[in-house]
C-alpha cells in the first residue's frame, strides 16, 4: 500500500522538475542564443517477484526445476535521469548592427561552435553574439565581459570593425583603434585593411555535458572536455550584423506544459486513492 504512495510521489516530483524546465525555456524564448533544456526520465530498478511460499529446487530423474517461479516484475515509478541542453541552431535575425555576431553552423557539423568570453571566473563559452563597444574600445558583452580573439580581448573603435566569414577581424589602419578616432561604419572605406585578430571560436567533445552558468554562458566540465578549435575545413561561418534567436518553440513548450499538468494531476489522484484505501484498511483493523 505504501508503495503506491511512493510511486505517486516520485511521479509528482519528476513532473515538477519537468515543469521547472519548461517554464525556464518559456522565460528565455526571446533571449539571444538561448538553448532549450530537455528533461530525461528513467524508471527505478524493477523488482523481480517470486512466490515466496514455494522456495527451493524440485528434483526429478531427468534433472531439477525451480519451485519458486517468477510472478513478474514490479515497478517503482520514474525519476529524473538528467536535464540536458539541445544545441540545435535557432533562427537567423538580421540587425545590421556591426557588433552583432552570429555563428552559423555548417551542414555536417556534429558539434556546436561557441564564442569565447573572458569573465570574472575565467573563460566561458557562449552562443549569444550580442556585443557592444565599451568606453575603452573593447568589444564586450552587455555584462561588460570582453569578447576574445586568438590574441586576447578585441580593441577597436566605433565603425572600424569588420568581421569576415572565417572569423578574421579587420580594421582600417588609417583610423587606428583609439576610441576618439571612431567613425560611422558606412563611411569607412577600409582603404588600408589590416588583420587585427581572429575570433576565438571553440567547441567541446561532449556539448551535452557543458554546465550552464547564467547569462547564456557555458563552462566546460571534465565530462564535456576542454574547448578546442575547429579544423579549418569544418570551421563555422561568422555572420556580422546578425543574431541567433533561441531554439525554443513556444507551441511545443505550451503543449509540454499541458502534458505535465495532466501527468502531475494523475499522480496526485493516485496518491489520493492510495491514501483513501489505506484509511479504510486502518478502520477495518481498528
Amino acid at each position: 500500500m505504501l508503495r503506491g504512495l511512493y510511486t505517486g510521489a516520485n511521479g509528482m516530483i519528476s513532473q515538477q522538475v519537468r515543469m521547472d524546465v519548461v517554464a525556464n525555456n518559456l522565460a528565455n524564448v526571446d533571449k539571444t542564443g538561448f538553448k532549450k533544456d530537455t528533461t530525461v526520465f528513467k524508471t527505478f530498478p524493477e523488482m523481480l517477484l517470486h512466490r515466496y511460499s514455494e522456495d527451493g529446487i524440485g528434483k526429478t530423474p531427468m534433472g531439477s526445476f525451480d519451485t519458486s517461479p517468477v510472478v513478474g516484475k514490479l515497478g517503482f515509478g520514474a525519476e529524473v535521469n538528467e536535464v540536458y541542453t539541445r544545441f540545435e541552431q535557432g533562427a537567423v535575425k538580421k540587425t545590421d548592427n556591426i557588433f552583432d555576431l552570429m555563428v552559423q553552423d555548417q551542414p555536417g557539423m556534429e558539434k556546436p561552435a561557441f564564442f569565447t568570453v573572458l569573465t570574472n571566473q575565467g573563460e566561458r563559452l557562449t552562443r549569444s553574439g550580442s556585443f557592444v563597444l565599451d568606453k575603452n574600445g573593447f568589444v564586450v558583452t552587455p555584462q561588460g565581459f570582453p569578447l576574445l580573439g586568438e590574441k586576447g580581448p578585441i580593441q577597436v573603435n566605433q565603425g572600424n570593425f569588420l568581421v569576415k566569414e572565417n572569423g578574421e577581424i579587420y580594421i582600417n589602419a588609417k583610423l587606428g583603434t583609439a576610441p576618439k578616432d571612431g567613425t560611422n561604419f558606412s563611411e569607412n572605406r577600409f582603404e588600408e585593411p589590416v588583420l587585427l585578430d581572429k575570433l576565438k571560436i571553440r567547441t567541446v567533445e561532449n556539448p551535452r555535458h557543458l554546465d550552464k552558468v547564467g547569462d547564456s554562458f557555458y563552462a566546460d566540465t571534465p565530462e564535456s572536455g576542454e574547448p578546442t578549435a575547429f579544423p579549418e575545413l569544418l570551421a563555422p561561418q561568422v555572420l556580422q550584423g546578425y543574431l541567433e534567436a533561441s531554439n525554443v518553440s513556444v507551441v511545443t513548450e505550451m503543449v509540454d506544459m499541458i502534458e505535465v499538468n495532466r501527468a502531475y494531476e494523475a499522480n496526485s489522484k493516485t496518491m489520493q486513492t492510495q491514501d483513501s484505501l489505506l484509511g479504510r484498511l486502518f478502520e477495518i483493523m481498528r
